[in-house]
């Protein structure tokens, strides 16, 4: 309680200093692509478990956070869960069936029990434990939502921090429609007596969250552990959709995840072979204009400029923001962004933040300066659809949509469309 109230005294210190602003802490507000600030992941850590001694591990290399409870309990630990492109957590496993997920950006570890075996006594009293099978989730992290439906662990979640109308996934929204999923509230505003009453045994968040750490407070004090969705900070694209694996783990469908993923990198396999990449050397601006005509764009370093990359072309912007920070995005004058990107080979309007546009005119009225680009003059105009934001597994899709659009192929494609 005590380091919940430090936490809590020393975000909002950093607030009245104007050390810590909102608009420095999230891109796309609110709109799914979150990535957030360290300062609140480093806070979470407890300052005697074993987590937070291992955490600043090499990406690969032999210690891992969970072998460590051999030393504190009875548990044999059997090994760990291989990943190819996560960084911020890992799977272990102990025999009986026991698993331990870690978020490794703050320690958090969630303990699983099977069903038919006892909760280890000797366990820390920060690890969060729960019993097979899960149930009565509060997803408030709606990137995470995909990945649920495509393992088929819709039944696990209880609560929502989306409204019914909110949802682009139809699976959501349909257990909504059903009353099998309700509506609890966003992450700022839970419905606390509707979670408590019903037995919410978890809540999982995205780095929304760290806007209100009272919220995280509360939760815990009626009994109701948190953890933060970390896939955002993912540095390789396809990072952020190997989580499935750790939701899969978490729901015991962990064949269905290593299926998904499997999926994903055959798909950026399949892009990465295609001889048509070696000869493209296009340019690309991905962007957004804001309700106060500002241009948001990516940071050279965010995860977008690198999918184009994967896909055979090149981000417009080579050195843009700071690499350091967890920051996406940036915004930017139009003036500047015109500087930038006026010769830019191809435009993709991302339509995630305001709904988006559907023609060419429809953007030019949105900012008639666009009309001088050299891709609307050569009519290399494309659009984000709008569900992308809570289509985590649509990475290697997307991947392959951009691919497709630098070599020329207009086919059907999952998550671009062409500007008119």
């Amino acid at each position: 309680m005590i380091r919940k109230q430090v936490v809590s005294t020393i975000i909002t210190s950093l607030l009245c200093l104007g050390l810590w602003s909102c608009s420095s802490l999230f891109s796309d507000s609110g709109a799914g692509f979150e990535s957030g600030l360290e300062a609140l992941s480093s806070s979470r850590f407890g300052s005697d478990t074993s987590a937070e001694a291992d955490v600043d591990a090499e990406p690969g290399s032999d210690i891992r956070l969970g072998a460590e409870l051999e030393k504190v309990s009875s548990l044999v630990y059997e090994g760990s869960k291989e990943l190819q492109y996560a960084e911020n957590f890992t799977v272990d496993y102990y025999g009986g069936g026991y698993i331990l997920l870690t978020t490794v950006m703050d320690g958090t570890r969630i303990f699983i029990v099977p069903e038919d075996k006892e909760v280890p006594p000797e366990l820390e009293q920060d690890i969060v434990v729960l019993r097979r099978p899960v149930k009565n989730l509060y997803m408030v992290a709606s990137a995470v939502m995909d990945m649920f439906c495509a393992l088929d662990g819709l039944s696990a979640v209880t609560f929502s921090g989306q409204k019914e109308d909110g949802w682009y996934i139809e699976a959501a929204r349909e257990a909504m429609t059903r009353g099998d999923i309700m509506y609890a509230g966003k992450y700022s505003k839970p419905d606390y007596e509707l979670i408590v009453s019903r037995d919410c045994t978890l809540a999982i968040e995205n780095m929304m969250i760290s806007h209100s750490p009272e919220v995280i407070e509360k939760l815990e004090d009626f009994g109701i552990p948190v953890m933060i969705d970390y896939s955002s900070y993912e540095s390789h694209p396809l990072g952020r959709v190997e989580w499935v694996k750790f939701y899969g783990a978490l729901l015991g469908k962990e064949e269905e995840a290593e299926r998904i993923f499997a999926e994903q990198t055959a798909i950026l396999a399949q892009v990465t072979s295609d001889e048509k990449i070696r000869e493209t050397t296009q340019t690309v601006a991905f962007f957004y204009i804001t309700s106060n005509g500002l241009v948001q764009v990516r940071q050279s370093s965010d995860y977008v400029p690198k999918m184009i990359a994967l896909a055979g072309g090149k981000y417009i912007f080579d050195d843009l923001g700071e690499p350091d920070t967890k920051r996406a995005t940036m915004n930017m004058q139009i003036e500047e962004f015109y500087s930038g990107a006026k010769d830019a080979d191809f435009l993709i309007y991302n339509s995630s933040i305001d709904g988006g546009v559907a023609s060419v005119e429809e953007l030019l009225d949105k900012c008639g300066l666009l009309a001088d680009f050299k891709a609307v003059k050569e009519g290399n105009v494309w659009c984000t659809t709008n569900d992308l934001y809570q289509q985590s597994l649509s990475i290697g899709y997307l991947i392959e949509d951009i691919h497709r659009m630098l070599v020329g192929e207009k086919g059907d494609m999952h998550y671009l469309f062409h500007l008119d």
